[in-house]
This record gives C-alpha cells, sequence and structure tokens, in this order.
C-alpha cells in the first residue's frame, strides 16, 4: 500500500487529504526567492489537532518527512518542501477559540490570521500586540514557529514575548501543552519558548494562548530627515530614551526608489527616521530638539491619527519601491543598534563591488535591518551576483557582532551561517534536544540546525 493510500485510509473519508500535483506544487514553498524546494506527496488540510496526530504517527513509524505550513509568508524556505514529503497545512485551523477580556488572552487556532485576532481584541478594548509586515496574511502559529517581530516591537518586544501557553502535536503523534495561560509559571523548564523560534523542527503547533493589552492610545508620529545614514542612527540611538512604539530608519538608496515612484520630497534626504509614541505625545518637541543634536535636516510630528498614514508612508512604500526596479533578495539581520551606521557603510561598499543595487530599511530601535538586494529580471549571472550578496550581508552583520535573523528565521537559506555565531558546544546541546523531541528526524528536516 503507498503511503497515500495508507494515510486516507487511517484519517478516513473527512479528511482533506490532497495529491494532485497541480496543487501540491502550490504548497511546495514559501516566499523565499532562491530556497531549494519539490512538490510533496501530498497535503494534509488539517482541522484538528488529532487528524495531525494520526498523520504524525503514521510519518514518524514510516520515516516520512513532515513539513509544516502555515499561510506560506516566510522569508527563509523554512515551510520548504522536499518530494517525499507531507505537508501539514494549518490553514483550515483559523478558529478564535476564546476571548478572555477579564484575563486579557485569547486562545486561538494556529491558523487564525495575525490582524484577524487584533481586530477581534479592539471590539473588547484591547489589543494583539506584535505586527509583522505580513500581518495581513501570515498566521500566528507561523508567527510563533520563527518568534515573528515587526514595528512595535522595540517597545513591547516580538511574539515570544506575548505567548503564554500552546498546544503542539509531536513526532511521535502525542498531544501535549506546554506553558499556562497565568502571567506567571515556573513549575517546570521553560519548553514553550523552546518551541518558539523552533520552525517546525520539534513540534507541530496547533492551539496558542495569547497575551492581550488595553489597547494603546493612537501614537504620535514623528518624521526626521539627516543628511547621511550615520547621524540618522545615531539620532535613532539617543531617542530610545523616549520609549518609542515604532522606530524606523530608511536609507538614501531607498528613498531614491520611493521618490521615483511617488515623489514625496526626500531629494536631499540622506535618510529618514520615523518615530511613534503611543503615551506621552508631548515628547515628540523634545525628540526633534535632540535630533537637532544630530545634524537634522527637517523634521515635523502630529498627534494627529489621520496623519499616521501620511507620515509613516515612506517606510510602507520602502519594499514595494525597491521590487519596482527588479528581482528582489530582501534579507534579515539584527545588529546592536550602535552598529547599524557602520553596517550601512559597508553594505554600501559592498553594493558598490557588486554592481547591485541594495537598499536598506528597518527596526533601527531594536537593530534589525532589512537589506533589499536588486537585480534585474531573467539575468542569471545577476542572480547569482545577488546571492553571493546576500551572503555576504549576512556575515557582515555577523562580524559586527550581529545574528544571521532577527525576525524571518534560518529556514533553510541561512543554516550555514548558524556556526558563525554559535559554537561547537551549543550546536551539539541543539542537535541532542532535536533528538529528544524527533528522533527519526521527520520534522522539517534540513532546517535551522547547520
Amino acid at each position: 500500500m503507498s503511503h497515500l493510500a495508507a494515510l486516507t485510509k487511517l484519517l478516513g473519508p473527512d479528511a482533506s487529504l490532497i495529491s494532485d500535483p497541480d496543487i501540491t506544487a502550490s504548497y511546495s514553498r514559501d516566499q523565499a526567492p532562491f530556497a531549494v524546494s519539490a512538490p510533496p506527496f501530498a497535503v494534509l488540510l488539517a482541522r484538528r489537532a488529532e487528524e495531525i496526530s494520526i498523520a504524525l504517527k503514521y510519518a514518524n513509524k514510516e520515516k516520512i518527512s513532515v513539513v509544516t505550513r502555515g499561510a506560506g509568508s516566510g522569508l527563509s524556505g523554512g515551510a520548504n518542501a522536499t518530494a517525499d514529503s507531507l505537508v501539514i497545512s494549518l490553514e483550515k485551523m483559523s478558529q478564535i477559540i476564546e476571548i478572555d477580556a477579564a484575563n486579557q488572552i485569547a486562545r486561538v487556532q494556529a491558523g487564525v490570521i495575525n490582524i484577524d485576532l487584533d481586530n477581534a481584541a479592539k471590539e473588547l478594548g484591547l489589543a494583539y500586540l506584535p505586527d509583522p509586515a505580513s500581518r495581513d496574511w501570515s498566521s500566528l502559529g507561523g508567527n510563533a514557529a520563527t518568534n515573528a517581530g515587526g514595528m512595535c516591537c522595540v517597545k513591547y518586544g516580538v511574539t515570544s514575548a506575548h505567548v503564554r501557553a500552546m498546544q503542539v502535536v509531536l513526532a511521535s503523534g502525542e498531544i501535549i501543552e506546554l506553558g499556562k495561560a497565568t502571567k506567571k509559571s515556573v513549575t517546570t523548564y521553560d519548553f514553550l519558548h523552546l518551541f518558539i523560534g523552533s520552525e517546525g523542527t520539534l513540534g507541530i503547533i496547533t492551539e496558542l494562548t495569547l497575551n492581550l493589552v488595553t489597547r494603546p492610545a493612537p501614537p504620535a508620529t514623528l518624521i526626521a530627515t539627516f543628511p547621511t545614514i550615520k547621524s540618522a542612527a545615531a539620532a535613532a540611538t539617543a531617542l530610545l530614551q523616549y520609549r518609542p512604539s515604532m522606530l524606523e530608519i530608511v536609507d538614501q538608496t531607498t528613498l531614491r526608489a520611493v521618490e521615483a515612484w511617488h515623489p514625496l520630497g526626500f531629494e536631499v534626504a540622506g535618510a529618514v527616521l520615523l518615530m511613534q509614541l503611543d503615551e506621552n505625545h508631548s515628547l515628540c518637541e523634545v525628540a526633534l530638539e535632540t535630533c537637532k543634536s544630530f545634524d537634522l535636516i527637517d523634521g515635523v510630528y502630529s498627534d494627529d491619527p489621520n496623519d499616521a498614514a501620511d507620515l509613516i508612508r515612506v517606510r510602507k512604500m520602502a519594499y514595494p519601491a525597491l521590487e519596482r526596479m527588479g528581482a528582489t533578495l530582501l534579507d534579515d539581520v539584527a545588529l546592536p543598534i550602535t552598529k547599524i551606521a557602520e553596517f550601512v557603510e559597508k553594505v554600501e561598499a559592498l553594493s558598490k563591488r557588486a554592481n547591485l543595487a541594495i537598499g536598506i530599511f528597518g527596526h533601527a530601535g531594536d537593530g534589525n535591518m532589512h537589506p533589499t538586494i536588486v537585480h534585474d529580471h531573467g539575468d542569471a549571472a545577476a542572480t547569482e551576483r545577488a546571492q553571493k550578496t546576500f551572503n555576504e550581508i549576512v556575515e557582515i552583520a555577523q562580524s559586527l557582532g550581529g545574528s544571521a535573523s532577527g525576525e524571518h528565521g534560518i529556514g533553510s537559506i541561512k543554516a550555514q551561517f548558524v556556526a558563525n555565531e554559535t559554537s561547537a558546544k551549543v550546536i551539539e546541546l541543539q542537535r541532542a534536544v532535536k533528538k529528544v523531541f524527533d528522533p527519526n528526524s521527520i520534522l522539517n528536516p534540513g532546517k535551522k540546525i547547520p
């Protein structure tokens, strides 16, 4: 009996098990442009943890590779399938099970879309704060699996700061509960946070209990221009004293791309900083005075919520403006915030050597930068050069005390860089942990751990 036939029999007639190659091909990869992938032999559109349990018990026994997929919005090849794999998609597990306003928590299935939970919480005067750029389509299970970040993380932290508990299906098929719905719990080892950021290599997250907060007031928004990225980065470090809820930076290459698309008046700017304050709006005036110490060209702010979208428009347009110039490779590295300017200078030098446009924008408040390489569509030599440059950017970040990934994950495209910033002993311990949870290495093999 084939694996497909065996799984069909075990899961029963109500299960959504797909083997049509035209459909399975669409489940074979995430959004990482050069990550290797192949259509899986089947895709299970799971609706319950019990279905996943049955599928994993069989896969573990038969040593079949299993790749978990959320919304497919990842940028590291972390959800990419192989030809002999089973993909388990959580897109149908999209129920908001409960919002407990009194205890400020939500219980959700892993396929719930980030923004959908926040919108539901908004009706009760609450908020789910983690805000990855993909929040309109990325799933909460995927956010947890990659420990996704976002613009508000400078103040409120990444996904891991907002997960209280989860349900997980192990490689053996056993369903376990991790963490507690309470705000505090130190009864056991913190396996909960071991799974956050594990990219589907230790188990499949099927349900989450998430922290909600009283919805912050609409923020005041400040925009400031500077002659150089060095002065803007230095100003960003100084602005952290005002506890911004957003602090973003955009370099000159990106600004020029935006101007070529939709002129916004940044012709003379070498860099732009954007800041939001959701508490003491009056500090914006003080913040502008601070910026003057770092060669500020011009700056304005507004506490009118209607102005916020206009003021942060340049940041929202950064990636699509660069994408208009050609094929793009979006990188993701994390740096000490005091190293942002040096990082940008080194990447600008690399851009000239490689003869490639590289726009840099990102989260100045926590050092998470997104260098974006632009190359010509259909030019094989340029594509190869871009991939090499992508790797060199990661190495530059690591040489400055940074990390290969801040929020997108290691996936399959950055596993070779783990050893650059992680000791052999720690890698050995990671492999040992993997062996405990997944002794037959069926879960997302080849991802996360080198």
